[in-house]
């Protein structure tokens, strides 16, 4: 039994058409992973179905009875009482079960005085056994564990939401939803501010949820860890594929080889089609008959051009109407142009190409640390053991927030002095830095104007530049401020790819790129001459690219572990074991 479903929900602001035509159900106990490139409306999707936005058109229907709770991205304005401390948020999740408490305190007190009706001891077991099913007796357990499951160390149990960052309310809301225990989760980036405790411990909490589960999520590895279905989303409409993340990859691919050859089946057929009208359409015994094809012809393009090769197996009339096609004919000439000018629909087709390259290449030495102390006067953050990195390594360091990853970047880029001992580039070293803040920006120039601060190119040049970052047409010309985190993300990439530098320097790289942008930086890493030292979350990409990995345990201890992810899994319950 389907637990919410939606029919042809649509969305628009103004005449931006943001989607069209979705559809889909979700089952008790499924588990959908929702994906597909930024701005394809991913989060304007989970607020409609999540109630909090009115589609244009379409409707969404939740089983009676269901709870459903919603995990936005940001969660500034989440919280009604900001004086509330995180702690107490919580425990307003148990207000029911905290007035049954005072209850069977009440009964236990009047029973204690020895003079009560047989009814009340009745009474009292009943609601006794109604509040331990219930968990009263553990859910400040419960919000204990959980609190800490995503972060929150108990010296920040007490403090007011008023005072915690974005990421906390964020994280406090998480909390919240996950003890109140819906019968459909709808999470929004949830992995966004957790490290990678926290995200296990939530893949852990997922995985044995009862109810039903709907995320979007650019972190693969999580992705693989929780869901059974794939819902992609793209401008030919939502699709479902069952498995996790990397079987939905298996079975993309076989789809869209068989949509490939269908398209060139199609475009042959028009062709062909084409052919036949101009040789007949001028004949009297043929020319009504060349007509009415060419009427269809006209169309059966329509259609592909707004819907890819699936619109033609709809009702054409219905599908021209819900899409706004008009029925203006063309001459032939336009015709067999719009013909030969079809684009195949597939998302691959509209996918970043990116390569880095290293100008030159460096010494086999590339950085030597030496009693190196890594903080701000008067806080030492940790101290590194005295080490060497080569040409050609690839380092990911991990560990909790707030440990002083990026500052050992900024101190590497000579941005923060040491605080004790010192570090040597080696011979023809040239380092290139990835902001995961992306500060580096102007927010008031346009893309095309902070490309071309960077490097000196004809416009041209610059432009057939950006479009391998998917900035095409008019795209040039937004402001940087107008950006999305993704789009912003994009363009840094674009201009460390300019640089070609032979050691980069990586602030979480993959924050806020969809999965396939992910997918090509990853690809463009391992391809990569240089040297890379990379502070991420990201475990997917660690496993498939890390030759060491620098790990910060939280108490200000710095180790290094030579292997990939796995690896150091492996290395790390091994440790436990000692």
């Amino acid at each position: 039994m389907s637990l919410l479903t939606f029919a042809n929900i649509a969305q628009s602001f103004g005449a931006n058409d943001i989607f069209g035509g979705l559809g889909g159900s979700i089952a008790h106990g499924t588990k959908v992973g929702l994906v597909g490139p930024n701005g394809i409306g991913k989060t304007t999707l989970l607020r409609i179905l999540a109630g909090r936005e009115r589609p244009s058109s379409g409707h969404v229907h939740l089983a009676k009875g269901a709870t459903l709770g919603y995990l936005r991205q940001e969660a500034m304005l989440a919280f009604v009482d900001q004086a509330n401390t995180v702690y107490d948020e919580m425990r307003t999740v148990f207000a029911g079960l905290e007035k049954q408490g005072a209850q069977l305190r009440q009964m236990e007190q009047a029973m204690s005085a020895g003079d009560f009706a047989e009814t009340l001891l009745d009474e009292y077991g009943r609601l006794q056994e109604a509040f331990e099913v219930a968990g009263g007796y553990d859910y400040d357990l419960r919000i204990q564990q959980t609190l800490t499951g995503l972060g929150f160390g108990a010296e920040q149990w007490q403090m007011p939401l008023a005072h915690c960052s974005g990421g906390q309310k964020t994280r406090a809301l998480l909390a919240r939803l996950l003890l109140e225990r819906p019968d459909l989760l709808i999470l929004d980036e949830p992995t966004n501010h957790l490290d990678v405790a926290a995200i296990e411990w939530l893949e852990g909490q997922l995985r044995t949820w009862s109810g039903a589960v709907l995320i979007v999520s650019h972190d693969r590895y999580f992705l693989d860890k929780v869901v059974d279905t794939i819902w992609e989303m793209s401008r030919n409409g939502l699709e479902s594929y069952r498995g996790n993340y990397t079987a939905y990859l298996g079975q993309r691919e076989v789809r869209w080889a068989l949509r490939d050859e269908e398209f060139r089946t199609v475009q042959e057929n028009f062709l062909r089609e084409l052919d036949y009208i101009k040789r007949n359409i001028v004949r009297a015994s043929s020319t009504d008959k060349a007509r009415g094809r060419y009427r269809r012809l006209v169309r059966q393009v329509k259609a592909v051009e707004v819907g890819g090769t699936a619109a033609l197996n709809q009702d054409w009339s219905q599908f021209m109407e819900a899409q706004g096609i008009s029925g203006e004919q063309w001459n032939m000439t336009e015709l067999e142009g719009r013909v030969k000018a079809l684009q195949n629909p597939n998302p691959r087709h509209q996918q970043v190409h990116m390569r880095l390259l290293a100008a030159q290449r460096s010494g086999r030495l590339v950085l030597r640390t030496s009693q190196l102390q890594v903080g701000y006067p008067g806080n030492v953050l940790f101290r590194i053991p005295d080490l060497e990195l080569h040409r050609l390594e690839r380092v990911a360091f991990v560990g909790p927030n707030g440990t002083g990853k990026t500052t050992l970047l900024r101190t590497l880029l000579g941005e923060i002095a040491p605080l004790n001992g010192r570090f040597q580039l080696g011979t023809g070293v040239q380092v290139s830095y990835f902001s995961q803040a992306h500060e580096q920006l102007n927010l008031e120039r346009t893309v095309l104007d902070e490309l071309l601060s960077y490097r000196n190119l004809p416009v041209s040049e610059a432009r057939n530049y950006l479009a391998r970052y998917l900035f095409r047409g008019e795209d040039v010309f937004k402001q940087v401020s107008m950006l999305s985190g993704g789009e912003r993300g994009r363009l840094a990439l674009a201009i460390l790819a300019l640089d070609q530098a032979n050691f980069l320097l990586l602030d979480e790289p993959t924050n806020h790129l969809d999965l396939p942008a992910q997918e090509v930086l990853q690809e463009a890493l391992h391809r990569f001459t240089g040297t890379v030292l990379l502070v991420t979350h990201d475990r997917y990409l660690v496993d498939r690219l890390a030759t060491q990995i620098w790990w910060l345990d939280g108490n200000g201890r710095f180790h290094v572990h030579h292997g990939n992810y796995q690896s150091f899994l492996a290395w790390q319950a091994w440790q436990q074991e000692q």
